[in-house]
This record gives C-alpha cells, sequence and structure tokens, in this order.
C-alpha cells in the first residue's frame, strides 16, 4: 500500500493495451477492497496509519485496458478543467441515431475509464450519449486524488455536459457505480440538480466509514478492531448521508449485488433508505460481482434500465415510484 501515490502525466494517445492482463482479471478491477487482501497480521499493524486512510479508497492507474474502437464507438477526446484549474481528460461517445439523453458516468476508485469502458459501452447503441472522465490523478488527469477533488471533478464534468453543443441539457442522467456513487452525490448536492431527470447508483455506500468497518469485520484478525479504527481514524466528511437531503428533488434509482463481496449489500439499502425523496427505487440483482449488472450481453438488466429512464424521459401521471424490487 502506498500513500500519497501520484500517476505520472501521459497523453492517451500513449496509452498501450496491458496485453498480459485477462479480460477476467481486467473485470475484476473495478473495485479493489484491499483490506481484505491485506494479511491479518498486517491489518493490526497498519491501524496507526489508518489517520492517512483517504489513500486507501483510491486506486488509480495509467494503463490502457480498452478503446471505445474495439466497441465499434465513434468517441471524441476531451480535454476540460475542474472547478479548481486542475486538468482532466475524459471521452464523450455519441449515441447511435438521435439521442434520447446523455449519461454522466462516475467510474469505480480503481485504474482508469479504458477499464470501466465495459459498463457503459453498449449505452450509445440504445441512443443515449455517455461522458465517461477520469478524476484527478487517474488515467491521464493531472493532480492527485481527495475526496473534495474528486467532487470537485464531478461538478465539473456534469458542468461540462450541460454546455457541450448538442446535448439536451434537460436530459442528463448521472450514473455512479462504487465509490463513483458517494462522488456524484456530492457533485450534484454542490453543483446542483437542474436538468438530472436520474441518478443511477450500482454498488454504492452510504457512508465511508462504515464501508470501511464491514470490510475489516471481514478479516477475523481485525474485526476487534472494527469500531475503534473506524470511527478513530476513518472521516466521514463528504459522506452521502449528509449530501442526500440536499438532492432528494429527483429521481435515485439503487442497484445492489445481493451478494457483492466488495461493498456489502447493506451499504446499499442503507443508502437507499436514507434517501428522502419520493421518487425512489431498488433493484436487488442476484449475483455476487461487484458492477457487475450491465456487463453481459443480453442482460435483463440493460432492457430493465431502458424501460426506467424511458419513464423519466416521458413522465406520465403513474410514472413515479417508490419501490423496492
Amino acid at each position: 500500500m502506498v500513500f500519497g501515490f501520484k500517476p505520472a502525466l501521459i497523453p492517451w494517445s500513449d496509452l498501450k493495451p496491458n496485453r498480459r492482463t485477462s479480460t477476467d482479471r481486467r473485470q475484476k478491477m473495478f473495485f479493489r477492497p484491499h483490506f481484505h487482501k491485506l494479511a491479518p497480521w498486517a491489518v493490526v499493524w497498519l491501524l496507526p496509519l489508518l489517520a492517512a486512510c483517504n489513500g486507501l479508497f483510491f486506486h488509480p492507474d495509467r494503463v490502457g485496458y480498452y478503446h471505445p474502437r474495439q466497441f465499434d464507438l465513434e468517441y471524441e477526446n476531451v480535454n476540460f478543467s475542474s472547478t479548481d484549474g486542475t486538468e482532466l481528460t475524459g471521452w464523450f461517445l455519441p449515441a447511435k441515431g438521435a439521442p434520447r439523453g446523455t449519461v454522466v458516468h462516475f467510474h469505480g476508485n480503481a485504474a482508469n475509464i479504458s477499464n470501466h469502458i465495459v459498463a457503459v459501452q453498449w449505452l450509445p447503441a440504445a441512443g443515449f450519449s455517455v461522458f465517461m472522465f477520469d478524476y484527478r490523478g487517474y488515467g491521464a488527469s493531472q493532480g492527485s486524488p481527495s475526496r473534495a477533488g474528486l467532487i470537485e471533478d464531478g461538478i465539473a464534468a456534469i458542468q461540462y455536459v450541460r454546455q457541450r453543443p448538442g446535448v439536451d441539457p434537460d436530459r442528463i442522467i448521472v450514473f455512479g457505480q462504487s465509490l463513483g456513487a458517494p462522488i456524484a452525490i456530492g457533485a450534484l448536492a454542490r453543483g446542483g440538480t437542474d436538468g438530472v431527470i436520474a441518478l443511477i447508483v450500482e454498488g454504492g455506500f452510504l457512508s465511508y466509514r462504515e464501508v470501511a468497518r464491514r470490510v475489516m469485520n471481514e478479516v477475523w484478525l481485525a474485526w476487534p478492531f472494527q469500531y475503534p479504527a473506524a470511527y478513530l481514524f476513518i472521516s466521514d466528511a463528504l459522506s452521502p448521508e449528509h449530501d442526500l437531503p440536499r438532492i432528494s428533488e429527483i429521481p435515485l434509482l439503487v442497484i445492489h449485488a445481493d451478494n457483492d463481496p466488495t461493498v456489502s449489500f447493506r451499504n446499499g439499502k442503507d443508502l437507499f433508505e436514507a434517501f428522502s425523496g419520493k421518487d425512489k427505487e431498488f433493484w436487488k440483482v442476484p449475483s455476487n460481482r461487484h458492477m457487475g449488472v450491465f456487463i453481459p450481453e443480453g442482460s435483463m438488466w440493460r432492457k430493465r434500465l431502458m424501460e426506467y429512464l424511458e419513464k423519466r424521459l416521458n413522465p406520465s401521471d403513474d410514472g413515479r415510484r417508490n419501490g423496492t424490487n
């Protein structure tokens, strides 16, 4: 574990596919639960270092995994600035045909957008443009990651989409996966929800402190220390529990695998239950994968998401729901 890791800045044209990385491994890299990969004795010795725990949530790299061309997608390399001037990069993937809306994708805590494109590459064919971007310190973006910094990046990403020519600013969908969920929620709470017709959260969590405690609970030698370690050393600053009341006017869809091995199911339920808005849904997915709902070709969840979004794009009297399924 390296605290304060800062990847070197390189242009996207220089990103080379890591040919030694298998497809399975690439998909597993979405979120790296480093707590439970540590030997139990190491967890105990690392407890005093948890004061620097911000770094435990961020595991960027600058490896090229996939490229839009591999999915026969049109794309545009995008360079834009965060709210504090940090230079960021992303891909804009235009919809095939007339766009029905634009999805702003907030990826998980590991790798970079070239790894996470597998979760959204199907959306352009379904009629949705996608803007996926790398937080500071990820991929070719400058800077070093922090909770506050990533939220500022998210605010800038949504604002970029609102102002982009050819994008309907009143048909924006925000999609946050894993760590991307609290970052997206924080960005909407501070940057506003204008034009956002839905917030979709997959594999997310309500509290940084609680998700860390639950991971430590799975390591037998760390188990006795889970409460003092989490509550003494792990800050809950900028957690969704503080920001959800500020975005209760937009529809929320929470998706979580019932046997998620990385962010436990209870974390997703906590987030859903804490949201006070009237238009909210919870989808319980029978799976033991983290952030894998939309990856399989022909997934029923893709069709179901299209039906969900159609109701938000064309609301009717019965178009609002508050349910769990």
